[in-house]
């Protein structure tokens, strides 16, 4: 979704849980970046899997902005 729809729907209450594990700023400042914005990497490759192969997955640990 773009950002503004991002910063509509979600509060820094829904970016706690989702970014549980992750250092990173949790304020209105970056509520853009929360990761229920974003399609699930998961559906996006299962989409894509004629064109791609799997070789490793990685979980995010660290987001920087600004």
């Amino acid at each position: 979704m773009s950002r503004a729809a991002a910063e509509k729907q979600f509060t820094v209450a829904d970016m706690v849980p989702q970014t549980q594990g992750v250092i990173c700023r949790k304020d209105k400042d970056v509520i853009d970046e929360i990761p229920g914005a974003y399609k699930d990497i998961d559906q996006v490759m299962a989409n894509q899997a004629d064109l791609t192969e799997i070789l490793h997955t990685r979980k995010q640990v660290v987001c920087v902005k600004g």
